[in-house]
Parts: C-alpha cells; sequence; structure tokens
C-alpha cells in the first residue's frame, strides 16, 4: 500500500531527484521561473487553435489526455521546486490569496 500524497513530500521527492543528479546548482530562483514559463508555454500550446468546445474535450482523446497531464506535472513540479528554493508554503501562499480574492471581490 503506499502513502497518500501530500506537497511536502512531493517536495521532498523533487528534491532528492535533483541532489542525486547534481542540479542544485542550476535551481536558482531565476532558472526555476524561467523553467515554470516554459512548461506553462507548452501547456498553452497543447490549447493554442483549438475551439472552446475542443478544449473541454481535450482529455478525451488518450494522446492529448497524456500531453496535458504531463504537462501539468511539469508545471507543478517547478513551482513547488522553485517554492521550496523560495521557503513558500504554497497552500498557505494560495489559501491567503483567496482570502485576499473574497475581501477584493465581495460578492
Amino acid at each position: 500500500m503506499t502513502e497518500p500524497l501530500d506537497v511536502a513530500k512531493l517536495q521532498r521527492r523533487l528534491a532528492e531527484f535533483a541532489a542525486a543528479r547534481n542540479w542544485q546548482p542550476y535551481h536558482t530562483p531565476k532558472n526555476l521561473a524561467a523553467a515554470l514559463s516554459v512548461e506553462a508555454s507548452e501547456l498553452v500550446e497543447i490549447f493554442q487553435w483549438l475551439t472552446p468546445e475542443e478544449s473541454a474535450r481535450v482529455m478525451t482523446d488518450p494522446d492529448t489526455a497524456h500531453r496535458v497531464t504531463d504537462e501539468v506535472a511539469d508545471v507543478l513540479a517547478y513551482l513547488l521546486q522553485l517554492c521550496e528554493v523560495l521557503g513558500i508554503d504554497p497552500l498557505t501562499a494560495l489559501d491567503a490569496k483567496i482570502d485576499r480574492n473574497e475581501r477584493r471581490f465581495p460578492i
């Protein structure tokens, strides 16, 4: 039986993966932010010329679904690594941002 996933566990796994390959010198905030942008652009590229209707059905095609899933994973991996390097708790940051947005955009 596998343990449930959580953000901290995934961040440790990503850090161990990078450390085993001696990639830490390259994992600067600047480089991680750039890599995050590149991966987000690769996700956008999948949807670039789709109609709204086609984009809503993107996960029905197994090949495209696999590509979308991989790019989402890449975006999340770089975001989690960036948060780790900068000492940001991503869930706390998101929770605080939602609080600010609720005050900024009341019902």
